[in-house]
């Protein structure tokens, strides 16, 4: 399924946060946001999850636009930069709430091996470590089957091992047809699995293409060098 934004803007009191976007998020690609901090990247993100509502434009999913059709959203998974969790509550009773709530059957047990959580499952979330509880917010998210996966900071406290495993959970569901947007501060994870990439300044898209022909039109050898050139052309126009 492909995501289209059409001249979407967002106002929070007297800051305009998004400019007139216009994106379409391609089926069977990945994607990633990139922009400095306070860009618009999350509110564009969030805009599409239905957590923030524009003041103007529109967001299709296959050409059918969420914002007057909010069922739509039951085809995205999200998996957030931070996961506020019932602390009190244990790793497999937090999957089943989880569920509940959905009202749907997950798969949960692929990801809790392929993150390696099962001895963690009967703990309460209170006791783990950032990294594990990083992973149970991954195996929340994914553990539906969804044609649209959007991520937010997802390597966040991810040891060097599940940031792999990671990166080819992403590869495989590209290969299924899923569209899949991510931001991340791990430029050379954006390189090495991003299709596309748009880079968002001052609420607007400044480039969108593919990290290769951003470094081509920079002239930089990595995509860090190439952003950090972008971002100083830009500055300087």
């Amino acid at each position: 399924m492909s995501i289209s934004l059409t001249e979407v803007s967002k106002k929070f009191g007297s800051l305009e946060v998004l400019k007139g976007v216009n994106y379409q998020f391609k089926q069977g690609k990945i994607t990633c946001i990139l922009g400095p901090n306070g860009s618009g990247k999350t509110t564009l993100m969030k805009s599409i999850l239905g957590l923030v509502k524009p003041n103007n434009g529109d967001i299709s999913i296959n050409e059918e636009s969420i914002l007057k059709n909010h069922q739509l959203r039951r085809v995205i998974s999200y998996v957030p930069q931070i996961a506020r969790f019932p602390e009190n509550l244990k790793v497999i009773e937090l999957l089943n709430f989880i569920q509940e709530i959905r009202k749907e059957k997950g798969n949960p047990q692929p990801l809790i091996e392929l993150f390696e959580i099962e001895s963690f499952l009967n703990k309460t979330l209170k006791t783990l470590s950032g990294g594990t509880r990083q992973k149970v917010n991954l195996v929340c998210a994914l553990m539906f089957e969804t044609s649209i996966i959007i991520l937010d900071e997802p390597t966040s406290g991810l040891d060097p091992i599940s940031n792999i495993r990671l990166k080819k959970l992403l590869l495989d569901y590209k290969a299924a047809g899923k569209t899949i947007i991510f931001s991340t501060h791990l430029l050379y994870l954006t390189e090495e699995i991003a299709d596309e990439l748009i880079f968002i300044l001052d609420g607007k898209v400044n480039y969108e293409g593919s990290p290769e022909n951003l470094m081509k039109t920079e002239k930089a050898s990595n995509l860090e060098e190439a952003i950090a050139k972008k971002l100083q052309n830009s500055r300087h126009d």
